[in-house]
C-alpha cells in the first residue's frame, strides 16, 4: 500500500518542458491579502492544452511582478507551471536592457543610428544581467527535466538558454522558436562581436530551431554563416502560426462583443446618405514597430487626395499601450494621440470623428471593430507575423479589403489577395486604402474567402504540435 500511496501522490519528472519569459498564468495581491491568478492564452497555451494532462507537461516562467514573487514566496503554483524568482533588478535589466531595447530594436531594425546604439560599460552590466537570467532557466530546466525530454524555448529573452541547457544535460531534445523577425547579418552585426556571436551560438546549441517564415529563417541562416561559420548540427524548421478560426467565431458573437458593436455602429455613425460610414480598422499594440503613426498620416492624405470621403469613413484605430515603462514607448503613444487629436481637428465636424482612436485594452471591443472592418489596416514597419492581419478577415462582416505591410511576416502566406504596400511609403498607403474602400464587392469576398483559409491553416494547436513532432523526431 505505502508504494501505492507514492506513486499515486509522486509526480514523475515532465516529459514535455516550456521555458518563456512570460507564463500560462499571473498572479495579483488582493486587498484582503489573498492571491488572485488569472490565465493567459496563446499558441503555447493552446498546445499544451492539446497534448493532455497525461503528457507530463510543464511550464517553466518568470515571476514577472509583485503579485508573481508574492506566489512563488507563498508555494502557490498551478499544476504544470514552474515559476522563476529572478529578482526584479536582474529581471528589469534582461528584459527591459536587453531584450527589449536591444535585441528586438536590432531584429525590428528600428535604430537612430547616427545616436543608438551605444554599447557602453551600463550595456554591459544589463548583458550580464541577461545571461545570469537565461541561465536560471537552464539550470531550472534541467533540473526539472525527464530523461530525453523534449523542451521548447520561447523568443529572444532566452536566447542564451538552449546552449546553456545543453552543457547541463545533453540528453534532452532543446528545440527553440523564434516569434520576431530575424535581422539580416549586416544589420545584426551591429551588436558587439562577443554578443552576437553568443546569442547564435546559444541558439545552436538547441537540436532545432523554429521561426514564423522561410525570410526570417534564411536571415538566421545568413547570420550564422557570417559570424560563426554555419549552423553546424542544429535543424532549422518553419512554422507559420494561423489564427483560431474556431475560438473568434465563437468568442466573437457574444453578447459582450454583440454590445460592443453597437456602442461601435453608433460612434461611427452614418454618412450623409443615411447609410453606416465606412470603417479603416487597426488594432495593435503601441509597438514602434507597428507604424501607427505612418498610418495615420496615410488617412490624412486619403482625406486630402479624395476630399469624397470626408464624412463617409471612419479610422477606428485601437492602439493599446505597451511597454509604458520605457520612455521612447511612452513617448510614442502619446504621438499616436497626438496625430489622432490633429485630424479630427483639421477635419472633423460636429457630426463626424474621422478618427476613432481608443488607448485602453479591450479585447471584446477589438472583436466588434474586426467584425464592423470594411478594410484592415496592417502596415507594420517590420514584423515577426502579425495575427490581427489573419484574425480580421474570419471576422468581418461583409468582408474586408487587407492592407498589409510587405514587412509583415503574414505577406509570405497572404500576400497574393492583400494590397501590398511599403511601409514607409505614406502616399502609396493612402492610394491602398482608397483602393480597399472601392475594392467592388464580389472581389472583396473573394480575396477574403482566400485569405481566410490562408490565415487559419496552422491554427495554435497545430502549430504547437508540429514543432513538437519534428523536435522529437530530430536526430541531432
Amino acid at each position: 500500500m505505502g508504494s501505492a500511496e507514492t506513486s499515486a501522490t509522486a509526480s514523475p519528472a515532465p516529459q514535455v518542458l516550456v521555458a518563456s519569459n512570460r507564463g500560462p498564468v499571473s498572479y495579483s495581491v488582493a486587498e484582503d491579502g489573498s492571491l488572485v491568478s488569472r490565465r493567459g492564452g496563446g499558441g503555447v497555451v493552446s498546445g499544451l492544452s492539446a497534448i493532455g494532462p497525461d503528457a507530463g507537461a510543464l511550464w517553466v516562467c518568470s515571476a514577472l511582478g509583485d503579485g508573481d514573487r508574492e506566489a512563488v514566496h507563498r508555494g502557490v503554483s498551478e499544476p504544470g507551471v514552474k515559476m522563476l524568482d529572478i529578482s526584479a533588478e536582474t529581471h528589469d535589466a534582461a528584459y527591459n536592457g536587453i531584450a527589449n531595447s536591444t535585441l528586438w530594436f536590432v531584429h525590428h531594425m528600428l535604430y537612430q543610428t547616427p545616436l543608438e546604439p551605444v554599447f557602453d560599460s551600463e550595456f554591459r552590466l544589463r548583458w550580464a544581467a541577461y545571461q545570469e537570467f537565461n541561465r536560471s532557466f537552464a539550470e531550472a530546466l534541467a533540473e526539472e527535466a525527464a530523461e530525453g525530454a523534449a523542451v521548447l524555448v520561447q523568443d529572444y529573452h532566452l536566447t542564451l538558454a538552449p546552449g546553456m541547457l545543453r552543457e547541463l544535460r545533453p540528453d534532452l531534445r532543446i528545440g527553440h522558436f523564434s516569434h520576431t523577425p530575424w535581422a539580416p547579418p549586416e544589420y545584426f552585426r551591429l551588436l558587439p562581436d562577443d554578443v552576437a556571436e553568443s546569442v547564435l551560438r546559444g541558439m545552436l546549441g538547441a537540436d532545432r530551431l523554429g521561426f514564423l517564415t522561410q525570410r526570417w529563417a534564411d536571415a538566421f541562416t545568413a547570420c550564422c554563416d557570417a559570424a560563426v561559420g554555419g549552423v553546424g548540427d542544429t535543424r532549422i524548421g518553419v512554422h507559420g502560426l494561423g489564427a483560431d478560426a474556431d475560438f473568434l467565431r465563437e468568442r466573437g458573437h457574444r453578447a459582450d462583443v454583440d454590445q460592443r458593436v453597437a456602442e461601435l455602429r453608433a460612434e461611427i455613425g452614418n454618412d450623409p446618405d443615411g447609410n453606416l460610414r465606412r470603417t479603416i480598422v487597426r488594432v495593435d499594440r503601441t509597438e514602434l514597430s507597428k507604424n501607427i503613426v505612418r498610418g495615420l498620416h496615410a488617412f490624412r492624405q486619403l482625406l486630402d487626395d479624395h476630399p469624397e470621403w470626408c464624412d463617409r469613413v471612419v479610422h477606428v484605430a485601437f492602439a493599446y499601450p505597451s511597454r509604458q515603462d520605457l520612455a521612447v514607448y511612452r513617448d510614442y503613444t502619446a504621438e499616436v494621440a497626438r496625430v489622432a487629436a490633429e485630424i479630427n481637428a483639421e477635419y472633423g465636424t460636429p457630426y463626424w470623428t474621422p478618427v476613432v482612436l481608443n488607448l485602453k485594452d479591450d479585447f471584446a471591443r477589438s472583436l466588434a471593430a474586426y467584425r464592423l472592418a470594411d478594410v484592415a489596416l496592417v502596415n507594420p514597419i517590420r514584423d515577426g507575423m502579425n495575427l490581427v492581419a489573419k484574425e480580421v478577415p474570419v471576422l468581418a462582416e461583409n468582408g474586408c479589403a487587407l492592407v498589409l505591410s510587405r514587412e509583415a511576416g503574414a505577406h509570405e502566406e497572404m500576400g497574393d489577395d492583400a494590397i501590398t504596400v511599403h511601409p514607409y511609403d505614406v502616399n502609396a498607403t493612402a492610394r491602398a486604402l482608397h483602393e480597399g474602400l472601392t475594392m467592388p464587392a464580389g472581389e472583396r469576398a473573394e480575396r477574403t474567402k482566400r485569405l481566410v483559409a490562408a490565415a487559419t491553416a496552422t491554427p495554435p494547436t497545430k502549430w504547437f504540435l508540429d514543432q513538437l513532432h519534428a523536435l522529437t523526431t530530430t536526430t541531432r
